[in-house]
């Protein structure tokens, strides 16, 4: 059975370096996060060293190293947001969840990541929950946004 790295990897032969940002969002997007072995395995492909490939990850923020929680939330922290108390919402839920944006919790339920803009600025302070928005929170909201997403992620 071939791993999902090759199968991404197949369809782009022959491989470039100028496919190098594509294909690790391909893997980020399948896999959730780019391991070691993905590193590895795309460097041997482009004949890249593993340190250029790990740079030029860590340049962009997209990227995680680590696997995600079942429930991944990004709370947009751009100007309108952050003016309309994006700060205390993140304040709020690393107290809740007891991890720094970009870690996930020992269970794997939780993690977060803190983004730039998510072009909901009228609807501000915005947080993206599994492909699901919710808008105008409020820090007195994050404990029971919190509750109910540990309740439904223990039925399903």
């Amino acid at each position: 059975m071939e791993k999902p790295i090759e199968t991404i990897l197949s369809k782009y032969k022959p491989a470039r370096r100028e496919d190098l940002i594509p294909i690790l969002q391909d893997i980020q997007e399948s896999v959730g996060f780019l391991s070691e072995d993905a590193i590895i395995t795309i460097g041997k492909t482009l004949r890249l060293s593993t340190t250029k490939i790990y740079g030029l990850a860590t340049f962009y923020d997209q990227f995680r190293f680590i696997p995600s929680g079942k429930i991944h939330l990004k709370i947009c922290n751009g100007t309108t947001c952050f003016l309309n108390g994006s700060k205390s919402v993140i304040n709020k839920i690393r107290e809740e969840l007891g991890i720094e944006p970009g870690q996930t919790t020992r269970n794997g339920n939780f993690s977060y990541e803190i983004v730039t803009c998510m072009g909901g600025c009228n609807n501000g302070p915005v947080i993206l929950i599994n492909g699901e928005y919710y808008t105008n929170i409020r820090e007195d909201q994050v404990p029971e946004l919190i509750g109910r997403l540990k309740y439904l992620n223990e039925i399903n």
